[in-house]
């Protein structure tokens, strides 16, 4: 509506200046490129069009007499506008007028809980990848915020009319597979032989989790691993470990009401030979040389192509610190980076997405390129293809102060810990209310309060609130009419008004979100349409006043519960009835 409006604006002094040209009162076939703008302060107009002073010069006439003669001419009936006023030095100020805010209120009746989609995506096909934490131990507050980032931002891309798929990336495989094993190993010897008895790795993973793990397999199996050959032992117990530690990953991002469309395993690209078949084709493209017994990627040659395509100088590029990455060891393991091209291949030219994007934390910032870099290689057009949101920390809070320990597990504290704590709407919410480049303080004591001071508490409240004014007046005979049943132009009052415009900003929103993959413009827009709803409840009576001005309201009231509902269900956050 937003858009149509600035259309419309763009139509009507075309028209009008058509038929002052027909009139002679001004000189035809003149092209004027005006813009029509949206002023920050409403007393200059809803919408402001620059064209007397854009054409000025082809008109050959000042802009103040040009702007006269237009207004003189326009044709508003029918319009989405009441008057035209002219201001400064020759702007023509458009103000809408009551078929507007009805067609808002009627857009969002007729769409319900489709309104604000759009179809930018043209049905094309995007993976969101997004926490794939390591499985050796319980997810921590990075993960949550990731979390929360993907799964919300396949949701806003899904209604801007991407055909969306989640996934999650399981490392299964390599050396950090090798340390859980070897962790878990040190511990389960440790219940046998004694503490002081066998060293535990002083690169392995000393959480509580760990020990519970040795703990259990001790007591389903005694000593009866303690003589089996090394390999074998440490290969079951990475194999019990995982089948303990994924099903609980699946458990508690269910929890936080995450489900994916795919568990991908790394370990499958390993078994189906798909890493060394990528990296073959790396070899045959003339990407790779062997140096010391391993097989390197000449990421060096890539990135400088790379950059240079991207618009850098020759200068440039040649100050950069390149180098280049091993894909496989001299040892004949292939590489945790060799095995993500695989993976990333595997994506965009094995099951066809047209875009991948990969939500990671800001530490892997120096991957970015470089995975790009290598899929261009392989000429699948990494560096459009592939989309990295980098994600900053999460700082918890508590009294002010930072919680940097679980009281559990003596680590950083765990999601599940953080769910004990704390409702999944807090936590939804929280977690997406920044946008992901900026550090995220967490305040546990705000997230539990219930108060306006709590965002997500504040935007239910809207909510619940219509809900119960709804509910009331139905009780006493007065139903929400629908949009075509209401008289638009009986809404007068600025914060009603200034209501329906943050109505109609939705759809904006929602595809700016998508663009610019941040989902927290919808917490931010939502907080604003809390706020605006609020200042209008307190304002503008409806009980009690004239049917045709309670039943405006009242469908105003409405049309805000339904958007409220519509964006808290995007975060994935529950609309409550009551509170």
């Amino acid at each position: 509506m937003i858009q149509a409006a600035r259309q419309q604006v763009s139509a009507l002094t075309q028209a009008a200046y058509e038929k002052a040209a027909g009139a002679g009162l001004l000189p035809a076939g003149a092209e004027v490129k005006a813009t029509v703008e949206i002023p920050k302060d409403t007393a200059h107009g809803d919408y402001a069009s620059s064209f007397a002073m854009a054409g000025a010069k082809a008109l050959h006439m000042a802009p103040r007499q040009i702007a006269q003669i237009i207004v003189d001419n326009l044709e508003l009936e029918g319009s989405f506008f009441q008057k035209v006023e002219i201001a400064g030095p020759g702007f023509l100020n458009f103000t809408l007028g009551p078929k507007w805010y009805g067609d808002v209120l009627c857009a969002v009746e007729t769409e319900g809980a489709a309104y604000g989609s759009g179809d930018e995506g043209h049905g094309k096909r995007v993976m969101v990848e997004f926490v794939s934490a390591n499985p050796t131990g319980p997810m921590h507050m990075g993960n949550a915020r990731g979390g929360v980032l993907g799964d919300t931002l396949a949701n806003v891309l899904k209604r801007d009319g991407w055909d969306t798929w989640k996934e999650f990336y399981v490392n299964d495989a390599g050396n950090q597979i090798h340390k859980f094993a070897v962790s878990i190993n040190a511990r389960y010897m440790q219940l046998i032989l004694g503490e002081e008895n066998f060293p535990f790795p002083e690169e392995g993973y000393h959480g509580e989790d760990i020990k519970e793990l040795a703990q259990a397999i001790y007591q389903m199996h005694g000593d009866s691993w303690k003589d089996l050959p090394e390999e074998e032992r440490l290969e079951k117990l990475a194999e019990y470990g995982l089948s303990v530690n994924i099903p609980k990953m699946k458990e508690d991002l269910l929890k936080y009401g995450i489900v994916y469309d795919q568990w991908f395993f790394e370990s499958s690209l390993h078994e189906s030979g798909y890493v060394a078949e990528t990296v073959e084709l790396l070899t045959q493209k003339g990407w790779t040389y062997e140096k010391d017994g391993a097989l390197w990627l000449n990421t060096t040659k890539l990135l400088k192509e790379k950059y240079l395509r991207e618009g850098k100088t020759q200068e440039q590029v040649d100050k950069l610190e390149l180098k280049d990455d091993v894909l496989r060891r001299a040892n004949g393991f292939y590489t945790y980076f060799a095995a993500d091209i695989a993976y990333h291949r595997n994506k965009l030219e094995v099951r066809g997405f047209d875009l991948a994007i990969n939500i990671w934390g800001a530490d892997h910032h120096g991957h970015v390129a470089r995975l790009q870099a290598a899929l261009d290689g392989l000429g699948l057009d990494g560096s459009h293809r592939l989309v990295v949101v980098l994600m900053q920390l999460v700082n918890l809070m508590q009294d002010g102060k930072p919680v940097r320990m679980s009281k559990r597990s003596g680590k950083a504290i765990a999601l599940h810990d953080l769910l004990d704590e704390i409702n999944v709407d807090a936590a939804r919410y929280f977690f997406n209310s920044r946008t992901s480049t900026s550090p995220l303080d967490f305040d546990l004591d705000l997230a539990v309060r219930q108060d306006s001071e709590n965002p997500v508490y504040y935007v239910q409240y809207a909510h619940a609130r219509i809900c119960s004014l709804i509910a009331r007046l139905e009780e006493e005979g007065e139903k929400v009419p629908t949009a075509a049943g209401v008289d638009a132009a009986v809404m007068a009052a600025p914060e009603e008004l200034a209501l329906v415009k943050t109505l109609a900003q939705f759809p904006e929103e929602l595809h700016l979100a998508a663009r610019d993959y941040d989902p927290s413009r919808i917490n931010r827009y939502l907080v604003t349409l809390a706020g605006d709803f609020h200042r209008f409840y307190n304002a503008c009576r409806i009980k009690g006043e004239a049917h045709e001005i309670l039943s405006a309201r009242l469908k105003l009231a409405d049309t805000v519960r339904s958007v409220l509902a519509n964006g808290l269900g995007l975060l994935g956050v529950s609309a409550p009835e009551k509170m």
